[in-house]
């Protein structure tokens, strides 16, 4: 029982400790991530942790986990105008980052070619929670921000791929380089179609089973986001592709239960996060990275000035994003998760450079973080790209009775919907339908009769599950149905 204890003492000082860093990370113009690593560099002084398997296992869990959260947020609309800069920096910007790196750090590190691609590969993909943590109350225009999340939230399945390949290629010499073109699209092609059919799935199950507890709603939504990794994997496809997919299929469904969904979402994603990033912490010795201190420095110089740059301007070559844009792109590359988590891949396989990929990628994304998360802010204001964030960001958060029929729509009301400009007492809402409060303006009315809908209220309705289409014919019109995901 001492040994229980004790790992459930250091289970509840890593998550205490983490959120504290969360809350002081956007003040300090860092990213949480490293607030989280030094956690764990700080606990390596009293905890022998060496177990690469347990480490790479609870990472490969955290990025589904955290891959699901960020696709339900996604919201497609936003992202089908660049979805073709975003697959293009998803794969040809990861491919020309890691060839480019690759081969300064076969230089620098005086690994062969293979290994040096390995480094670039593994360095390859960038995070979107780091960069938007740092922003904070930061906003840009839409297509920006779009290909940013649309970006980050695309090229981990992209540098996963090249990170196994290239492994393969280091321990089977006589690996054909036409088999590897051939298994990346098999890869990509499985995890997008069985993205989809699962996702489709998903929204199906949700919408229609009754549990006995709003509770069990997300427990189901993240088992099938787990089953869709593993399924996809096991069938040679790409898993973290198939969650992103599924992710942003089912975030932009009409889905009951969305709040509840949402919210134990966030959470379950913040956890994970800190223990991945903490456990990644225990596994490295500072004494370690002093001996890669100016290789490390190297690499990441030729990484955020050289690799990154040239990856996005001849990635977004024929976007119509500007000067300003590309070139905040390219600073925002921010390593995160997957880098430190694909550097554990060498260390398993056990290749014979594992130990100095390992500890120089931890300095890189270190780094990274540390000089391009603390300026990215200052640089969105230098570039004018940055206003204060001025999205209603208020909601209602209800429970929701599993044992009900009942469910909480909310409907972003468009310009042109035919509930605007009515009184609520006036609006032919089906039998036992009830609007239960308004968001205006970043605050919440408290709605009667004589309440009046205006362009762009958030409504919250109260309805039966059976007559969600109605209510939103009510509200949107018949025009507006196939943009139905906005209301949840």
């Amino acid at each position: 029982m001492e040994l229980v204890g004790a790992l459930l003492l250091l289970l509840a000082i890593m998550l205490i400790v983490g959120v504290v860093a969360a809350k002081f990370s956007s003040r300090l113009g860092l990213p949480s991530l490293i607030l989280f690593l030094a956690g764990g560099m700080l606990l390596n002084r009293f905890i022998y942790f060496e177990d690469v398997q347990l480490t790479q296992f609870i990472g490969t869990l955290a990025l589904i986990i955290i891959l699901f959260d960020g696709g339900t947020q996604t919201k497609w609309n936003r992202v089908r105008p660049i979805i073709g800069p975003a697959a293009s920096l998803a794969t040809i910007g990861v491919l020309i980052t890691t060839v480019v790196t690759g081969l300064a750090a076969m230089y620098i590190l005086d690994f062969s070619l293979l290994e040096g691609l390995l480094l670039g590969a593994i360095v390859g993909s960038t995070d979107a929670a780091a960069v938007f943590a740092v922003l904070g109350a930061k906003s840009f225009n839409k297509r920006l921000t779009a290909t940013l999340e649309a970006e980050s939230g695309s090229n981990d399945p992209m540098a996963v791929f090249l990170t196994v390949t290239l492994i393969e290629m280091i321990q089977l010499p006589d690996m054909s380089v036409w088999a590897a073109i051939g298994n990346f699209f098999l890869q990509m092609g499985l995890g997008l179609l069985l993205g989809l059919v699962l996702g489709k799935l998903t929204v199906g199950a949700i919408n229609n089973i009754k549990l006995d507890t709003s509770g069990l709603y997300p427990v189901l939504a993240m088992g099938i986001a787990i089953f869709t990794y593993a399924i996809t994997d096991y069938f040679g496809g790409s898993g973290l592709l198939a969650v992103y997919v599924m992710a942003v299929l089912v975030g932009n469904s009409d889905l009951t239960y969305r709040f509840t969904i949402s919210r134990f979402n966030e959470g379950f994603a913040w956890m994970m996060q800190i223990v991945m990033f903490t456990l990644l912490g225990l596994l490295v010795f500072p004494e370690q990275l002093t001996a890669v201190f100016w290789e490390g420095i190297l690499i990441a110089v030729v990484l955020m000035f050289i690799a990154r740059p040239i990856a996005v301007f001849i990635s977004m070559v024929f976007t119509k994003s500007n000067m300003r844009q590309k070139l905040f792109i390219s600073w925002a590359g921010l390593k995160g998760a997957v880098p430190i988590v694909l550097a554990t891949y060498p260390v398993a396989a056990g290749l014979e450079s594992s130990n100095l990929i390992f500890n120089t990628v931890f300095f890189v994304v270190l780094i990274s973080a540390l000089i391009q998360g603390s300026t990215l802010s200052w640089l969105a204001d230098k570039l004018g790209l940055a206003k204060d964030e001025e999205d209603d960001n208020v909601s209602i958060e209800l429970i929701n009775l599993g044992k009900t029929d009942s469910d909480i729509m909310r409907v972003k009301m468009p310009k042109q919907a035919p509930a605007i400009g009515i009184s609520l007492i006036d609006l032919d809402l089906p039998e036992d339908t009830l609007i239960i409060g308004i968001t205006r303006d970043k605050k919440l009315l408290t709605p009667t009769g004589s309440s009046v809908i205006e362009k762009g209220d958030t409504v919250f309705v109260l309805c039966d599950k059976e007559r969600r289409q109605e209510v939103k014919k009510v509200l949107l019109g018949e025009e507006k149905k196939p943009k139905s995901k906005k209301a949840t």
